[in-house]
C-alpha cells in the first residue's frame, strides 16, 4: 500500500512539474520587462542622483531593489522580467570601464555581489513567483575575461604547448587554456569560423573564446546552466553573443537547459537570423527592428520596408514570427528617443511590440521617456524618475499589456493567427490586423501639415460594430462591411477592438462598460470625411 500511494505522489509530483514548466507556449502569453540590475532600483529607499551612465562605474542598483518594486513593474501588466547576466565578473576599472552590465564573466561558479547575494537572487525569483511572473536570465557562455591586464604571450604560448597545464585562466570553470580558442581576432564577419572561433575584444580588453566545440567544454556548460536553473529558479534564459557560437552547441545546450530559451543575433538579415530559430525556442527580432526604428524616425521612413521585413521573418523563422521578441529599445542600441523627439512618432513605435506576432520586450526606463544615445549613455538610473506612474508612456504602456492581455483571453486565435498588413495609398499609414485588435499607425508626425486618413476597406469586424481605441478610450463604429474609416490630426497611433472583448479586461477603458456608450460613438463612415472638411474650414471639434 505505501509503495502504491509512493508511486502515485512521484506520478503526480512529475505531472505537476511537467504541467507547471514555463515552455514556450507559456512564454508565448507574457510580455517581458529587461532590466539592467545596476541602474533599475537601489535597496532600500534611498535615491543615489551621483550616478553618471558615462562615467562606466558600478551605481548600486541590486537584486533586492527589483524585489522592492516589483509592483512597479506589475502595474504596467509585465509578468515577466529580463535581468542582466548575474555572475561573478571581472573587478576594478578596465581600459572599458567597469563591469556593471554583467556581459564580461570570469567566474560563473559564483554570483556578482555588487548585485547582491545569491539568497538575494533566490528571494527575486521567488517574489516574482509569488505574483505569477517569470524571471529569465541572461547569460553568456561565448566569452570570459581573464583578470586584467592579461599575459596574452602566454595565453597564446601555453594554448600551442601541447602539454600546457601550468597556466591558470584566471577564470572558473574553465581554468586552463585548453577549454578557450587560440587567441586572433575577428577580421571577416562574413567568415563563419573565424567568428565562432576567434575574440572578441583587443590586446587592452580581450575576451577569451570558449572552445565551446569541445565536447568536454559543452558538457561543462549544460551542467552549470542545469545547476544554475535549479538553484535560482529560473523559468527562463536569453542568450547573448548567439551568433558568435556553433549551432551545433546551442542545440545540446538549449535541450540540456530545459527552459525556454531567446537567442541574440545581431543582424539585419532574416536569412542569416532564421538558422539559429531552429536551435532555440526564440530568437530577438533584430531583422524587423532595424526597419522598425528607420520606418519610424521620421516622415520620410519607408512603412513599407518594415512590413517586408516582418513578412520575411514570418515566412523564415522555424515558428513564424510567433516565437520571437518584439522591442523598440535595449542595453545594446541608442533609445529611440534619442533618434527622435516627436512624441507621434514615438508613440507609433512603441505599438509595435504589442501589436506585433511575437513577444513584448520592453526596456526599462522607455515608460518614463528615457532618452539616452549609444551605449553608456543608454544605462541610466530609474530611481531619478521616483517610479513615475503617471508618466503618458507608463499609462499607454499598461494600456497596451492590457488590450494584448484582452485579445488573448478572447480566443486562442490572437497567439496562432500571424498578423496581416493592410498598406495605406499615401505611405504615411499602415494597418496591422491581428484579430481581435486593429492598429492603426501612421509616421506622418505630430507636425503633418494635413489631415492622416485610414481606410481600411476589408471586413475587419463585424457590420457596425462598437469598437474602442484602446490608447484614448474612445468609442467608435466599424461600416457596413466591417471596413474602418478613420482621421487623426496629431499623428498618434489608434489600436481598436471590440467593445465585447475590451469588456472582458475590468482595468482597460472601464468607461466603456456605461449603458451611456453610444453616445460616445464615432463613426468610420462619412462622418470620418465631414470631420476633414470642418477642419479645413478652421473649425475644431471635441
Amino acid at each position: 500500500m505505501h509503495r502504491f500511494l509512493l508511486l502515485i505522489w512521484i506520478v503526480f509530483s512529475f505531472y505537476c512539474c511537467v504541467t507547471s514548466a514555463a515552455n514556450a507556449q507559456k512564454w508565448r502569453t507574457r510580455s517581458i520587462y529587461q532590466i539592467v540590475t545596476d541602474r533599475f532600483a537601489l535597496s532600500g529607499p534611498s535615491y543615489n542622483t551621483s550616478c553618471d551612465p558615462s562615467a562606466l562605474r558600478y551605481c548600486g542598483g541590486t537584486w533586492q531593489g527589483i524585489v522592492d518594486n516589483l509592483d512597479y513593474i506589475q502595474g504596467m501588466g509585465f509578468d515577466a522580467i529580463w535581468i542582466s547576466p548575474p555572475f561573478t565578473n571581472v573587478e576594478g576599472f578596465t581600459p572599458s570601464g567597469e563591469a556593471y552590465h554583467g556581459y564580461w564573466p570570469q567566474n560563473l561558479t559564483s554570483y556578482n555581489a555588487h548585485f547582491g547575494t545569491v539568497n538575494d537572487l533566490k528571494n527575486l525569483s521567488a517574489s516574482l513567483h509569488s505574483k505569477g511572473m517569470y524571471l529569465m536570465l541572461d547569460v553568456v557562455v561565448n566569452h570570459m575575461l581573464p583578470p586584467n591586464p592579461i599575459n596574452m604571450t602566454a595565453f597564446s604560448s601555453e594554448q600551442a604547448s601541447a602539454n600546457s597545464k601550468n597556466f591558470s585562466t584566471g577564470v572558473a570553470p574553465f581554468t586552463d587554456v585548453s577549454y578557450f580558442h587560440q587567441p586572433c581576432w575577428i577580421g571577416n564577419y562574413s567568415n563563419k569560423t573565424e567568428v565562432e572561433q576567434c575574440w572578441l575584444g583587443n590586446e587592452t580588453m580581450p575576451w577569451a573564446d570558449v572552445n565551446t566545440e569541445d565536447a568536454g567544454v559543452a558538457g561543462m556548460l549544460s551542467q552549470w546552466i542545469s545547476k544554475v536553473i535549479s538553484d535560482i529558479g529560473v523559468d527562463g534564459l536569453r542568450l547573448s553573443t548567439v551568433k558568435y557560437v556553433s549551432q551545433d552547441f546551442w542545440k545540446t545546450f538549449t535541450t540540456e537547459a530545459g527552459v525556454f530559451t531567446m537567442g541574440e543575433v545581431l543582424s539585419n538579415s532574416t536569412n542569416h537570423t532564421s538558422a539559429y530559430t531552429e536551435v532555440m525556442d526564440a530568437v530577438l527580432d533584430y531583422p524587423t527592428w532595424f526597419k522598425l526604428v528607420s520606418a519610424f524616425s521620421s516622415p520620410q521612413g519607408n512603412l513599407s520596408s518594415v512590413v517586408d521585413a516582418a513578412v520575411d521573418s514570418q515566412q523564415s523563422y522555424e515558428s513564424g514570427a510567433f516565437m520571437t521578441g518584439a522591442f523598440l529599445e535595449n542595453h545594446d542600441q541608442p533609445r529611440f528617443g534619442a533618434i527622435t523627439n516627436d512624441s507621434a512618432l514615438r508613440a507609433n513605435a512603441m505599438v509595435w511590440p504589442f501589436i506585433y506576432d511575437g513577444i513584448p520586450v520592453v526596456y526599462y526606463g522607455q515608460e518614463q521617456g528615457f532618452s539616452g544615445g549609444a551605449v553608456p549613455n543608454n544605462h541610466e538610473p530609474l530611481w531619478r524618475t521616483g517610479y513615475n506612474t503617471s508618466h503618458p508612456y507608463y499609462k499607454m504602456i499598461t494600456s497596451l499589456n492590457l488590450a494584448r492581455k484582452a485579445a488573448i483571453n478572447s480566443g486562442d486565435y490572437f497567439l496562432t493567427t500571424p498578423m496581416k498588413f493592410l498598406r495605406g495609398a499615401d505611405g504615411h499609414t499602415l494597418a496591422v490586423s491581428k484579430p481581435p485588435m486593429l492598429s492603426l499607425l501612421t509616421n506622418a508626425g505630430q507636425n503633418f501639415s494635413s489631415m492622416v486618413h485610414w481606410n481600411v476597406t476589408q471586413s475587419v469586424f463585424k457590420s457596425r460594430e462598437q469598437l474602442v481605441d484602446v490608447l484614448t478610450c474612445r468609442v467608435h463604429l466599424s461600416a457596413e462591411n466591417g471596413g474602418v474609416e478613420m482621421v487623426t490630426t496629431n499623428g498618434m497611433p489608434k489600436v481598436l477592438m471590440p467593445v465585447s472583448v475590451v469588456k472582458g479586461s475590468p482595468e482597460l477603458c472601464p468607461q466603456v462598460r456605461s449603458n451611456h456608450v453610444t453616445r460616445r460613438i464615432e463613426y468610420s463612415t462619412s462622418w470620418a470625411l465631414i470631420a476633414a472638411s470642418l477642419l479645413s474650414l478652421g473649425l475644431s471639434f471635441a
